[in-house]
């Protein structure tokens, strides 16, 4: 892709990978709101990062901008080379974009998550679990989910359009980042339009 059309957006300090050097580079811990127009944006940063700048293009109506995640210097050539496949973009229901994995956990003051969640119309636990793991599938129905037992081993999958819980109280994770209080209920499903993936 021709370089003008291409922006990358750095996050925490990172260094820009050698290959990205001569494209416009945009410090995204500062101007974050007002992201560039062009038509492929590069992301140097986390999966947290990721889904900041997936949460903007779709609030902003923009998920027709190509999206390219280059975490480490050697994926750098490949954001600027790869083709863009339109993938399922999974969100919950405040507009938060998730791109790596999403958990509901028990509370501070629990050890368990108590209520009922189900993936479209499987009931994926009713009762009390230690949590739940979701995670964005590149393919159709778009995530998938899981309970885990103790020590947080992993159940079986379950895939689906959209995941759901109501509980007395749980602790959502989105990529590693924990809201700030419990909920009683959350969602997490396939927004009608995908976004614009740049396989690494």
């Amino acid at each position: 892709m021709d370089a003008s059309q291409v922006a990358v957006l750095l996050f925490g300090g990172r260094r820009i990978p050698r290959v990205l050097r001569g494209v416009p580079v945009v410090d995204a811990d500062a101007v974050i709101d007002e992201l560039p127009d062009c038509r492929r944006l590069v992301v140097v940063g986390s999966h947290v990062d990721l889904a900041t700048v997936l949460t903007r293009l779709l609030r902003a109506d923009r998920l027709d901008v190509e999206v390219a995640h280059a975490p480490r210097w050697w994926q750098g050539r490949r954001a600027l080379t790869g083709t863009a496949t339109r993938v399922p973009l999974i969100r919950d229901e405040t507009g938060t974009v998730i791109t790596a994995t999403a958990h509901w956990l028990p509370p501070q003051d629990a050890r368990t998550v108590r209520g009922e969640a189900v993936v479209d119309d499987e009931v994926l636990f009713d009762g009390e679990v230690t949590g739940v793991r979701i995670e964005p599938t590149i393919a159709m129905p778009g995530l998938r989910a899981r309970t885990l037992s103790g020590r947080f081993r992993p159940k079986q999958w379950v895939a689906g359009r959209a995941a759901q819980l109501g509980t007395t109280g749980a602790l959502v994770v989105r990529d590693g980042k924990p809201a700030p209080r419990p909920v009683r209920r959350s969602t997490f499903y396939r927004h009608t339009q995908g976004w614009l993936r740049v396989a690494s």
